[in-house]
């Protein structure tokens, strides 16, 4: 048996009667209001997991972990230092937020226009999956130039000849197009593509499951129709929004963090070098030779400590708007 949109409190807002235009505008801003807000939570920790992944193969490691790196940056730089150069990863966190949401909901309706769900149906928790995949296909591409710019920011050692003055977005936009033209900004994009595929698929398929899981839990305590449409009708109490937030948050950046770790080692690769610039797989394979698997995953768990209250924060906030403050 088949549940109605309406019956699916965290998608309700879904299936008013508005136009697609309404929808797509409802997530860009409220999904750039999400992620800046989120943005300001997990920077610093994001500072941290950049300079742990981005650490060279042919020199000592200079941080022993994160507490180490978080005590070397403040020292080295103050509190300010982890947050150098957040005005570019602002712009990039409303993009990627927003770009997120929208795209999904694309994903929503290629789904219904190539009826492999019926409109007007709630999606099973496979589909929701997949288009959490299909969300993060398209969004890597928004997302690769932005990245680019932040990483080399965060980890300015990391680049031959880096000076104070060009650890400013426009200054790293300048020395990579100088270097390599409007290409040289999607550099990574294979690293980006599959950990936003894989990780969107995870971030939006495990907020949906869990989500789901309390509302079936809430159901069994139910004696009629009525009071089961009463409960689907009311959102979550904003614990439970929250763990099924934070889950996802956790799965997105666990499941595919190595391609995280090789596209951080690309971008923060010297530009105009001597030196070769590798390929995704030959980055891969250099770090595997040097540090194997614990080397893919140097950062991850900074990275997941960040992720589940930001990640938490950013679909209560959003859902929130959606579903308090509807465009008309």
């Amino acid at each position: 048996m088949t549940t109605s949109v309406a019956a699916q409190p965290e998608l309700a807002f879904r299936g008013r009667s508005r136009t697609a235009t309404m929808d797509a505008v409802e997530d860009i801003i409220y999904g750039s209001v999400a992620g800046i807000a989120g943005k300001y939570i997990e920077y610093p920790f994001d500072t941290v997991k950049v300079r742990l992944q981005s650490q060279p193969d042919h020199l000592p490691l200079r941080y022993t972990g994160p507490l180490d790196c978080f005590r070397q940056s403040i020292k080295s730089d103050g509190l300010r230092g982890l947050y150098r150069g957040i005005s570019a990863p602002l712009f990039g966190a409303a993009a990627e937020t927003s770009s997120l949401f929208l795209f999904e909901s694309v994903g929503r309706e290629l789904l219904y226009q190539t009826k492999v769900a019926p409109r007007g149906n709630e999606l099973t928790l496979p589909l929701l999956w997949l288009t959490g995949a299909i969300s993060g296909c398209f969004t890597s591409f928004v997302l690769t130039p932005i990245e680019l710019v932040k990483c080399r920011i965060q980890a300015p050692a990391l680049s031959e000849g880096a000076q104070v003055s060009q650890l400013r977005p426009l200054a790293v936009i300048r020395e990579v197009y100088r270097h390599e033209g409007i290409r040289g900004f999607w550099h990574g994009q294979l690293g980006t593509l599959i950990r936003e595929a894989g990780g969107c698929s995870a971030w939006f398929g495990a907020k949906e499951t869990v989500t789901k899981a309390f509302y079936k839990m809430r159901l069994r305590s139910a004696t009629s129709e009525a009071e089961q449409e009463a409960i689907r009708a009311k959102p979550l109490p904003l614990w439970q929004q929250a763990i099924a937030g934070a889950s996802g948050g956790v799965s997105y950046n666990f499941l595919f963090f190595p391609a995280d770790t090789i596209k951080s080692r690309m971008q923060t690769s010297p530009v105009g070098g001597a030196q070769q610039r590798r390929d995704f797989w030959s980055e891969g394979m250099a770090i595997w030779r040097h540090h194997g698997l614990r080397g893919l995953y140097r950062g991850c768990g900074i990275t997941c400590a960040r992720a589940a209250p930001s990640s938490a924060f950013i679909f209560i906030v959003y859902d929130g708007l959606k579903r308090h403050l509807p465009m008309q």
